[in-house]
């Protein structure tokens, strides 16, 4: 009897054509990211960054498998690189921290539970994770304290809101059959 695999070529290929999207997207915001980094807007930087969540959230609300999260995030960031070349090694390594991430509170769960909750747990960890590294990365703290309070709240709120975002997709892509064993 044939074994089938978690990582079938329909999985690979849903995961693909996410990454595709989403790596678009995020292409889009690696071209805006050294304009708001040099921009008094620095504080929004979180927002932009919060959405390289949505490849692993958008893949695991569809195919609510272990894995593709993270195979999502490694699509979406060879596509991105496509848009900024010198950001490749950026894109991969985001890629692989958010999808790692995304793909351990799954696993905490065993793969079994999917609520809006387990999603939005990993989207506070990646916020607060990027709150606190670009903060000291960026030198924040030369900043008037009102910018850096809205800069923390934005950065954790950002990958929260990219989440509900991606959720919404993911529900429409599964109502509209992707999913379908």
């Amino acid at each position: 009897m044939a074994r089938t695999s978690v990582l079938s070529t329909r999985v690979l290929l849903v995961c693909a054509a996410i990454g595709v999207a989403t790596g678009i997207l995020a292409g889009i915001a690696g071209w805006v990211t050294p304009v708001l980094l040099a921009s008094p807007l620095l504080f929004l930087y979180g927002l932009v960054l919060g959405s390289h969540v949505l490849p692993g959230i958008i893949a695991q609300e569809v195919l609510r498998l272990p894995l593709v999260a993270l195979i999502t995030h490694v699509f979406a960031a060879l596509i991105a690189s496509a848009f900024n070349p010198a950001w490749a090694l950026r894109f991969i390594g985001t890629a692989l921290l958010f999808g790692l991430i995304q793909e351990g509170v799954a696993a905490l769960t065993r793969y079994r539970s999917w609520g809006p909750w387990r999603f939005f747990l990993s989207a506070a960890i990646i916020g607060v994770f990027v709150a606190v590294v670009v903060f000291f990365a960026a030198h924040l703290s030369v900043m008037p304290l009102w910018a850096q309070l809205l800069y923390l709240a934005i950065s954790v709120l950002g990958p929260i809101a990219w989440t509900a975002v991606g959720l919404a997709i993911g529900s429409a892509l599964s109502r509209a059959g992707v999913a379908r064993r």
